[in-house]
């Protein structure tokens, strides 16, 4: 079966457990949230690299899970490395989908739509170069659009107003208009598809990397000899700080996590 720890700064991650449940549905998932240190994508580099290796070690030491994965496109672009020296098991990172993007490309006009934390990493810049070097690349910083996903998985209904406003910017003028694929490079980015797309007019399709993360986890867990031991019992939702309302548990639960428990960090 499998035992997995999926991080995040929050609800974005919830995105990813959707994808690994289709393909992995045996596969045991415990769900951390980062509450108290949201949102990442304000956070220094400095910052993250601070707290998260020692965060993830202790967590690993606790839960005693199979692999990682690190559902943050911020956490992942930032600190990804010493998060792998820090424990003793597989960590998964995400990826900004910016390889599909630009093959799938007609205009080859591309955004790149993730946290300023994820945009301005030197991280993101490279796979530009790697995969989209035949493209015009538009990034775009949002943890606006954050706040709104959270916020829409607590119960609390969209201002599509707001979501038009925030990403109006990266369709503006001739380069804009001729943006015809974006990447959703927040994990928090895919709960709010439906509303992006209502923002717009024109064509465009909107790609994550969820699909692709469930895929890598199923390879990693092929390949693990040993599972650790696993508990029964419900799945868990730890939430450091806590953000415990009844409209957050409910998300929680519908997603499959049936114990939901506030941590003090």
């Amino acid at each position: 079966m499998g035992h997995a720890l999926i991080f995040d700064s929050g609800v974005g991650g919830l995105s990813v457990v959707t994808e690994i449940r289709k393909r992995l549905p045996a596969l045991r998932m415990t769900y951390v949230a980062d509450d108290m240190f949201r949102p990442y994508g304000e956070k220094t580099e400095a910052q993250l690299k601070t707290r998260l290796p020692r965060l993830l070690w202790e967590l690993t030491e606790t839960i005693r899970p199979d692999i990682i994965v690190m559902a943050c496109n911020t956490a992942s672009t930032t600190a990804l490395s010493e998060i792998r020296a820090a424990v003793d098991i597989p960590v998964i990172g995400v990826v900004p989908a910016i390889k599909p993007a630009a093959k799938i490309s007609k205009t080859k006009t591309i955004a790149v739509l993730g946290t300023p934390g994820t945009v301005k990493r030197q991280y993101v810049d490279s796979l530009i170069q790697d995969f989209a070097s035949d493209c015009d690349v538009v990034l775009k910083g949002s943890v606006n659009l954050v706040d709104l996903a959270e916020k829409k998985l607590s119960g609390e209904a969209v201002d599509l107003n707001a979501v038009k406003t925030e990403i109006a910017p990266m369709f503006a003028g001739r380069r804009g208009a001729s943006i015809d694929a974006v990447v959703l490079a927040c994990t928090h980015f895919p709960l709010l598809k439906d509303e992006l797309k209502a923002s717009v007019t024109q064509s465009v399709q909107w790609i994550d990397s969820g699909a692709a993360i469930a895929k890598r986890v199923e390879e990693v867990m092929a390949g693990i000899k040993t599972l650790r031991p696993v508990q029964l019992g419900p799945e868990s939702a730890l939430l450091i700080g806590p953000d415990t309302s009844p409209a957050r548990i409910k998300t929680f639960h519908d997603f499959g996590f049936t114990r939901v428990v506030g941590l003090l960090a």
